[in-house]
């Protein structure tokens, strides 16, 4: 026999049989990496980054004017509190928003005996978001239409319509930070831009 008979060991190989091919390399298997291992962000990077969307938030939940730091503090304590229980898997912003629909509905209790005019100040710490120094005035009268709308809604129908239309949060999003059934969310939200958009067209019509 020639040398094509013989292994590269040195084995003779058995006439007609053939040697089994070798197993194809399997590609590794994707890591999966667990939520708690992901690294969540720090209270300062929170602070640092979300607190303009938090004082608006607020402010269009109905925190007064005047409560608006104090309530934007709470939303951070709690924040800081929470944290740890976070799921960095997901956006920080609906989380945020939850907090902060908490938060409101407190501050809005506390001042159920009090009453006081929205005002059509734009809020200095907010940030500014006029496309340009033109349309300041008319971006200015317009938030505080939406704002005098907003008052004609209970909170839950407001928090919704804030929440979804306003700041833009999916449904899915703002039901699991509300704890809240998607479907009564849904409802809640028809209701709301029905009765915002007939408190906004009696507010143009100088209506009380």
């Amino acid at each position: 026999m020639g040398s094509s008979d013989t292994d590269p060991a040195g084995h003779r190989q058995s006439a007609g049989v053939q040697a089994a091919p070798a197993p194809a390399a399997r590609a590794p298997a994707p890591v999966v990496t667990p939520a708690a291992a992901l690294t969540r962000p720090t209270l300062p990077e929170i602070y640092e980054a979300h607190f303009g969307t938090v004082w608006n938030t607020l402010k269009r939940l109905g925190v007064w004017e005047r409560d608006l730091e104090d309530a934007a503090h709470d939303v951070f304590l709690v924040v800081h509190r929470r944290l740890c229980d976070y799921d960095a898997s997901r956006p920080i912003k609906p989380w945020l928003a939850g907090i902060a629909a908490r938060v409101a509905s407190e501050f809005r209790r506390r001042a159920q005996h009090r009453r006081e005019v929205v005002s059509d100040t734009v809020d200095e710490r907010a940030p500014d978001l006029a496309p340009s120094a033109d349309a300041a005035l008319d971006d200015k009268r317009r938030r505080a239409l939406v704002l005098r709308g907003l008052e004609r809604l209970d909170f839950e129908r407001r928090t919704v319509l804030v929440l979804h239309d306003i700041e833009g949060h999916s449904m899915p999003e703002i039901a699991a930070a509300l704890e809240e059934n998607i479907n009564t969310l849904y409802a809640r939200l028809r209701a709301a831009r029905q009765q915002f958009a007939a408190a906004v067209v009696a507010l143009k019509g100088g209506a009380s």
